[in-house]
């Protein structure tokens, strides 16, 4: 992991642990989403189209088996997901803007049930620049949401209610490789999502990226 990122993650973690630092761990959260965004911002500005949607690791094992594009969209439809349904309680932004016709997307859930060519079929549909008008909506709403939080609210637990509502809205496909999201998820209370969705599982994938740029950049200078 980045080492800067690892640090940051690290330490807002044990801030959001005590009342007398929480407030600073989420400012070090908010730091960290920072930096991750401007990795996010820097591929679209460095990248062309078809190379956001490449697979050169396709067949491998690993996050790194996937396109960038895909990535930015599940990472985002992640976040949305459980900022806003699980945490809040309120529309996510994925809906309440159109954001599905806005991207031209086929699936309306995470992509976990997406698989090697599904995946670059998918990403080479997406309108790329709609995919990040979303990313910084997500993104703005949750950083809204994160600074609205206490320290007692870490407690909170997902309801019942809130499960179903989730299940309802159909955005975690019924298939192998996603319907465990709901379970693991709705296991956790408002800080486990915190930690892991709004932190930990970007930092994840854009590492991954991070790894299918630098391949990307080899091949173009081959090529």
């Amino acid at each position: 992991m980045n080492k800067e990122w690892s640090e940051l993650n690290k330490t807002m973690q044990t801030q959001l642990k005590k009342r007398e630092t929480f407030s600073r761990g989420i400012d070090t959260l908010l730091m960290l989403r920072s930096e991750l965004k401007k990795e996010i911002f820097r591929f679209r500005d460095e990248l062309s189209r078809e190379e956001l949607c490449a697979a050169p690791f396709i067949n491998a094992d690993g996050y790194h088996s996937k396109t960038i594009a895909y990535s930015l969209w599940h990472i985002f439809r992640i976040e949305d997901i459980t900022a806003h349904t699980l945490i809040a309680g309120d529309e996510q932004v994925f809906f309440g803007q159109d954001f599905q016709s806005r991207i031209k997307s086929s699936i309306i859930t995470t992509g976990n049930e997406l698989v090697k060519e599904e995946i670059v079929k998918f990403s080479e549909a997406l309108d790329i620049d709609e995919l990040y008008a979303y990313i910084s909506e997500v993104d703005r709403s949750t950083s809204k949401l994160l600074r609205s939080l206490s320290f007692d609210d870490m407690k909170i637990k997902v309801s019942d209610e809130r499960r179903s509502v989730l299940e309802s809205l159909n955005v975690v496909s019924s298939s192998e490789n996603a319907r465990w999201l709901i379970d693991y998820w709705c296991g956790k209370d408002s800080c486990g999502l915190i930690k892991m969705p709004l932190s930990r599982h970007p930092i994840m994938h854009i590492e991954a990226c991070l790894r299918i740029e630098d391949r990307l950049r080899k091949l173009r200078l081959k090529g």
